[in-house]
Formats: structure tokens, C-alpha cells, sequence
């Protein structure tokens, strides 16, 4: 049945192809949630246009390259080279999509685009950057929707629009927590057995904001995270909340010495004198105002770093930072950034392949729907066997489903559930709370401790419907662990 349907093969081919492929994250959120700017964080380099030009309103997927190379597509399969101009500021690189010369003839629209890029941080993950969820055009908006949940109108005749979720996790950016969020996460179906993507991180994005880049900005950030991440547990949307200041975080990723030099100079000026230059990035960029830094390089530097950013580096300056290096590293650690990166391994790094078989049934699920009558009918119910039974995925749904369950355990044993299923590394001595260097025997026996202990909770007469389900979860995690051991 397939051999002789070519949109049928290209689709299963499709699902095949992926699995090969690096991790797809994407990033999405509503309009200048920052999500351009957290791409170029996390890559370290400048490889996406911040400002809001035409390229911001399509989908661009970051793939690691020998060379750079940005290709725009055609829904109908043309390609296009797209020039690349770069200026100077945050916001100095540009796509050119006014001219584009396509590889055939007639008219064409950019479908999305491809840009190939060398980064470490690309060779295991590829990144998706979208447009924004609330943009004012509902066609802007519904090309992220596409991407990120199955199009439930699609397939009404056989094979025709099939459409898969294109990522197979992502990143959501939040500068507030409204209806919209909430409706496009459950659009996602994070953690409720959807089609769509199973892992889902939330980003209290641009978070020196929120406290109007006051040096006590992250502190506010990190409340809000917090009120943020318990209303998204509560939905069982979310894994983790974690408040990130973008800008800061590339800036200091590409810190220069001249910028060094910068602050140094700016650290020397009296605080109550700086404090009054920094009320606006105006005002510290004014040309009357007396610093020992020139207006030029003043602006710059708050077109960088912003005001939150100038404050904590002359901060750090005067607690005794020394060079360039160590400015940059404590500027990281002070974003956000690094604590983003770990949970992101925990999370997607270290579930990669997991997340990516998902992706590839939920696909082959839709396809084989999209074929009643046929050979499909046979194979349909063994796929969803696998979706329903694969218990790495029942592991990653009951993480962002635990807290919203509020299962009757004590705290203790809510963070040992979470451990055990993953939660915090799915390493076998990570799971069971052991050291690294933990002897083998000792592994072992906590191992089969716990799978009698969870089973016994599973059992309890009193134990209600969810607190059994994920309490045997916990035992099959156990028993992973001693499977693991045997081989």
C-alpha cells in the first residue's frame, strides 16, 4: 500500500530520518519573549537576527555546519540562498530575504529556513526558532502551531496533509503567565499522552526585566519562576520553570576586552553617582553626563548588557573580579543560563533518544490514522502499544504530571518518586541517591530495595488510583536499573 503512495513513503521516510538526527528543541512563546536572543545565548555566537525584520515571522531551524549557510524553502520543495548582513550592536545581524533567487521557476513563499552554522552546542541538538504564539497574524502565529502540535483537521481523505509535530521537545519562554500560555501548552499535549512533544521546559524569559534591572532583578525573576513553575505544575504542563536573563547571558558568552576595560573604569566612579547615571539607558548614554567612558561605548554597553547587566558587572568589579574571563563566567552564572543548560541535559540531553522515538510513533501513528481500510489497520494498534507501554515515556509524563496529581505521599518520598523516575539525572546511581564511585553490590541491593518498597506502596489498600500508578512506575524505573546491571 505504501510502495505505491509517494506522499505516503516520503512521510515514513520522514519518520525514519529523524531518528538519525540530533534532538530537535524548540524555542517558542509569544511576541519578543526573547527568543532569539536565548538562541544565541545558548549556541554562545551570534547566529540569529534579534531585531524584528521578516525572518523573525518564519520558522528557522539552527543546524550544525562545516560552513555558515542560510537556505530559505518553498513550501513546494525550491531553495533559495539567503544573504546574510551583519552590522554592529546586539541586533547587527540581519537575513535578507528581499531578493531571494530561487533554484526554480515562478512564484515562491519562504516556507522556513535552514541555517547551518559550526557550534559545539548544535552537534547533538538541533534548535527551532519560532514565531511568536500571539503574533497579530494568525498565519505568523499558526506556522509555530503547525510545528509544535498536530494539526487535527488533517488527514480527512487518505494521506492527504498529514502533519507530524516537527520538534521533539521544547522550550517555552514566558514573560507572564496568561490564558494564552496555558491554552497553547495544552495545545502541545506536554505530559498528557498527546501527540505532541513530551518535554516541555519553561523560561521566565528576559527575567532583569521584571525587576526593572534592578541589581536584585533575578531575585524577583526567580519569586516569579517560582509562582509560575506551581501554577504549571498544577496543570501538569511544565517540567520546570527557570528564570533566565537572555541578554545577559549572550553578552557575556561574547564579553570583550574593551567592554572589560568598561566596566573597570565605570567601577571606579562613586556608587551614588553611577547609580544616577544608570535611572535610564538614555541618560547613561548622554554625552553631558561625566563618566570615564565615552557615549559611544556607553551605549553600546546598554545595548549589550542592558542596565541590569552594567550594574552586576560593576558589582563584581568591586568585589574583586580581575579579567575578562572571570567577569564573563560570574555574569553566566548570575543569568540563569547555566542553570538552563543543566536542566536541559537532565531533561532532553540525557532522554534524547526516548524523545526522539516519541516523536517518530506519534508521526507513524498519524500516518498509518490517515490509511483506514488498509494494510495500516494491522500495524496501527502496535504503535500505540509502544507509545502506551514504552515506560520512558510513561516516566517523562508522570514528571510533569507529579505535582499536579498532589499525591498523599510526605515530601521525602515525593522527592525520592522523583528521583527514581529521573528526575534529576537517569544515571543508575543518580536515581537511587548514591555516589558515583558507589560499589556495584550496594547498587544493586538499593535497586532491589526499592522495587519491593515502591511495590508495597502500589499495593496499599489505601492508596488512591494516581498515587498506585506512579508508586509501580517507580518499581519498573527499579527494576530498569537492575536490567541495566545484568547486561
Amino acid at each position: 500500500m505504501f510502495g505505491r503512495d509517494e506522499y505516503a513513503r516520503s512521510l515514513l521516510a520522514e519518520c525514519e530520518y529523524r531518528l538519525r538526527q540530533p534532538l530537535r528543541v524548540a524555542l517558542a512563546g509569544s511576541i519578543k519573549a526573547g527568543k532569539s536572543t536565548l538562541l544565541n545565548a545558548l549556541v554562545g555566537q551570534a547566529v540569529a537576527p534579534t531585531d524584528a525584520t521578516e525572518c523573525t515571522r518564519v520558522v528557522t531551524w539552527y543546524r550544525d555546519s562545516a560552513t555558515p549557510t542560510v537556505t530559505a524553502h518553498a513550501a513546494d520543495g525550491a531553495r533559495a540562498n539567503v544573504i546574510v548582513r551583519r552590522g554592529s550592536g546586539a541586533h547587527g545581524l540581519t537575513f535578507d530575504l528581499s531578493a531571494l533567487d530561487w533554484d526554480s521557476h515562478g512564484t515562491h513563499e519562504v516556507d522556513h529556513l535552514e541555517v547551518g552554522w559550526p557550534s559545539a552546542a548544535l552537534a547533538h541538538t538541533t534548535i527551532i526558532d519560532t514565531p511568536g504564539t500571539s503574533s497579530l497574524s494568525r498565519e505568523v502565529s499558526m506556522r509555530t502551531a503547525r510545528l509544535l502540535t498536530p494539526d487535527e483537521s488533517a488527514g480527512d481523505r487518505r494521506g492527504s496533509a498529514v502533519v507530524a509535530p516537527g520538534a521533539d521537545a521544547v522550550v517555552y519562554l514566558l514573560r507572564r503567565l496568561d490564558a494564552t500560555d496555558v491554552r497553547f501548552l495544552e495545545r502541545i499535549g506536554a505530559g498528557a499522552g498527546g501527540g505532541g512533544p513530551l518535554g516541555v521546559i519553561g523560561v521566565v524569559s528576559r527575567a532583569d526585566e521584571i525587576g526593572a534591572g534592578r541589581i536584585d532583578a533575578l531575585h524577583s525573576a526567580r519569586d516569579i519562576a517560582a509562582r509560575f513553575a506551581g501554577e504549571l505544575e498544577r496543570t501538569g504542563l511544565c517540567q520546570e520553570v527557570i528564570p533566565v536573563a537572555g541578554l545577559l547571558a549572550f553578552a557575556a558568552s561574547t564579553l570583550r576586552q574593551p567592554e572589560f576595560a568598561a566596566f573597570e573604569a565605570l567601577s571606579r566612579v562613586p556608587a551614588e553617582d553611577l547609580a544616577v547615571a544608570l535611572l535610564s539607558a538614555d541618560r547613561f548614554a548622554r554625552a553631558d553626563i561625566a563618566l570615564p567612558v565615552r557615549p559611544e561605548l556607553r551605549a553600546q554597553l546598554v545595548d549589550r548588557f542592558g542596565l541590569f547587566g552594567i550594574r552586576m558587572a560593576t558589582m563584581l568589579i568591586r568585589l574583586g573580579v580581575r579579567d575578562s574571563a572571570a567577569l564573563a563566567a560570574e555574569l553566566a552564572a548570575r543569568s540563569g543560563i547555566d542553570d538552563l543548560r543543566s536542566v536541559l541535559e537532565i531533561q532532553f540531553g540525557q532522554r534524547a533518544e526516548e524523545l526522539k522515538v516519541h516523536s517518530a510513533l506519534s508521526a507513524l501513528n498519524r500516518i498509518l490514522t490517515a490509511y483506514p481500510g488498509t494494510e495500516a489497520d494491522r500495524l496501527l494498534p502496535r504503535v500505540r502499544a509502544r507509545l502506551a507501554d514504552v515506560h520512558g515515556f510513561t516516566e517523562l509524563r508522570l514528571l510533569g504530571r507529579l505535582r499536579a496529581d498532589e499525591l498523599p505521599l510526605p515530601a521525602p518520598l515525593l522527592s525520592e518518586l522523583h528521583r527514581l523516575l529521573g528526575g534529576a539525572g537517569v544515571a543508575p546511581h543518580i536515581r537511587l541517591g548514591l555516589p558515583a564511585d558507589v560499589d556495584p553490590r550496594i547498587l544493586r541491593t538499593t535497586a532491589v530495595t526499592a522495587v519491593r518498597t515502591w511495590r508495597t506502596r502500589a499495593a496499599h489498600p489505601l492508596a488512591d488510583q494516581a498515587t498506585a500508578v506512579a508508586c509501580r512506575a517507580a518499581a519498573r524505573s527499579a527494576e530498569g536499573i537492575l536490567a541495566d546491571l545484568s547486561r
